[in-house]
């Protein structure tokens, strides 16, 4: 090899070795990184070596005890009564088999049954079941495992805080031990669930704490569908469809802070205490059903507790304002949320004073016709002085009725000349229409209006009639009454529209008749009186308008 090449060679190891070397100190990591990266390397060994290894016997019996052993019993009911409910679990699994609401009844006739949230069909899927996952693999505990119950009965008076029930298991290698605790003046069931890995291997798996209930309402109900609706910190989420609910289920991970299976009244909901979870529900042959999952890593013989809560009854939101993880979401009366509760707070102040929620109703309609009273006295001041333009009016149609521009710019300039606005009686209205759809959201899904009474009976008869302000009315009366005021309001109010405009607008009441026919009957109620009043008070503006008419023309 000639010198010069020798040279180039040596010049060329040196520049590679600047480079490799230089780039390595430019791209290497800090000392605070590189003491990171060696503890997440750590522990990731520890991590590995807990799940693939097996700890010498010496050293499993000097960090635990021996585990018990355990010894199965057969599956007996387990009673918990309360105020509020009568709880029926199986012992095989701490399952529930029955969840009765003492305060509530399917129908209001008096014998009717109290109303069970859970269902004879519910029971096979496993309400308030764990299920436990190794390996991605399932176990359904209450099927794949033997348990245990040594306990009894137990009665909570309202003068008792808490009491407890304990299930012991054990489905394949793990032993499982449930203990439910159950509050005297609420819904609320907080259960601790300790899991113990009795092999000498770790193994990665998950707890999903379930939910399964009968349909809460019936399946054509629009008006109160039974539901899947969870809350996130990001947002709060439902799903109505049914069929969807069959075909597709609904999921949701990370975040979540509870998961519920409701209708407007009732509500059977499960509330992680992490909220690194996980939710899956779905509709299986007709029952509703939930899981909430929590990961979790189970150590050689170490016991681990993983937390839930749940909460099955009313959408009682005094109550639910009460629990933990914004449970109180649960009520959600969509846009007008913000105007619908306190709504009901008025409803209820109101109730506390007569005891009837039908006369409640109607005070809070008067209240509200009250507070927009300016408001309507403008519109229909408005609506009185476009009707005194209405013979002009036709006039310009028979003059200008060919020539819609021309037409268009003649009642223009007949409202300036008379100091009419057209708008001046729709804006007014406007702004009640929210105050109008946040009451009807309120009515349509408190749960005081269920099975509450108006006129019990039709007068002088034993024929049940307004029993009931959230069902609708069984002979349409208070319906076809509303429809015939919403018709004789049409009638009072001018339109400036075309004659066939005005034609289409006297279908409303006809339409609106035939969509109140299947509303609950406190909707019926509210909407009818707020009908009166409004005609009430179109009369007194008539009246006073022919009454400065009379003295004008004197």
């Amino acid at each position: 090899m000639e010198k010069k090449e020798q040279v180039r060679l040596v010049v060329a190891l040196v520049l590679s070795f600047i480079v490799i070397f230089g780039w390595q100190y430019l791209t290497a990591p800090s000392s605070q990184e590189q003491a990171e990266m060696a503890r997440k390397a750590a522990d990731a060994e520890k991590k590995a070596a807990a799940l693939t290894e097996q700890a010498p016997a010496a050293d499993v019996q000097s960090e635990t005890a021996p585990a018990p052993e355990f010894i199965p019993t057969a599956g007996v009911p387990v009673t918990v009564d309360t105020p509020l409910y009568t709880a029926t679990f199986n012992s095989q699994g701490g399952i529930l088999e029955k969840f009765v609401l003492k305060n509530y009844r399917e129908t209001i006739k008096e014998d009717s049954p109290f109303v069970d949230l859970i269902g004879a069909n519910a029971f096979a899927k496993g309400p308030l079941g764990l299920i436990l996952t190794q390996n991605g693999k399932e176990f359904h505990t209450w099927k794949r495992g033997q348990w245990a119950f040594d306990g009894s009965d137990i009665t909570l008076a309202a003068t008792d805080a808490t009491k407890t029930l304990t299930f012991t298991g054990q489905s394949g290698d793990f032993r499982i031990k449930r203990v439910l605790t159950f509050h005297s003046d609420s819904y609320l069931i907080e259960e601790a669930a300790t899991v113990t890995n009795l092999t000498a291997t770790g193994v990665e798996g998950a707890l999903s704490f379930t939910a399964a209930a009968k349909s809460m309402s019936a399946e054509d109900d629009r008006y109160n569908p039974t539901m899947v609706v969870y809350l996130t910190n990001d947002a709060r989420e439902e799903m109505t469809d049914r069929d969807d609910l069959k075909e597709k289920g609904v999921s949701a991970a990370g975040g979540l802070k509870w998961g519920s299976i409701e209708s407007n009244y009732f509500l059977f909901a499960v509330l992680p205490s992490e909220e690194d979870t996980s939710l899956s529900a779905g509709v299986q042959d007709d029952i509703f059903r939930m899981a909430v999952t929590e990961e979790s890593t189970f150590m050689p013989n170490v016991a681990k507790t993983l937390k839930a809560s749940y909460f099955i009854g009313s959408t009682d939101r005094e109550m639910l304002a009460k629990m933990p993880n914004d449970l109180d979401e649960a009520v959600n009366f969509g846009w007008f949320d913000f105007l619908a509760k306190p709504l009901l707070i008025g409803l209820n102040f109101f109730y506390d004073f007569v005891g009837n929620y039908g006369v409640a109703i109607i005070i809070l309609t008067i209240i509200i016709k009250l507070i927009f009273w300016p408001l309507s006295q403008k519109s229909y001041s408005s609506m009185e002085q476009m009707k005194k333009l209405q013979p002009m009016i036709q006039k310009l149609r028979e003059k200008y009725g060919d020539d819609k521009q021309r037409l268009n710019q003649e009642t223009m300039a007949l409202y300036k000349t008379y100091k009419v606005n057209p708008m001046g009686g729709c804006l007014p209205m406007l702004v009640q229409i929210p105050v109008f759809f946040g009451l009807y959201k309120a009515l349509l899904g408190a749960v005081e209006l269920r099975q509450a009474a108006f006129i019990s009976h039709v007068p002088f008869t034993d024929l049940p009639w307004l029993a009931d302000l959230s069902a609708k009315d069984p002979y349409y009366v208070t319906p076809i009454i509303m429809g015939a005021s919403m018709f004789l309001q049409q009638k009072m109010t001018p339109s400036a529209g075309d004659p066939t405009q005005q034609k289409i607008m006297l279908f409303m009441p006809l339409i609106f008749t035939f969509m109140f026919l299947n509303f609950p009957s406190g909707l019926v109620i509210y909407w009818l009186f707020n009908n009166l009043l409004s005609i009430g008070q179109q009369l007194m503006i008539a009246r006073a308008s022919k009454v400065k008419a009379a003295a004008s023309n004197d």
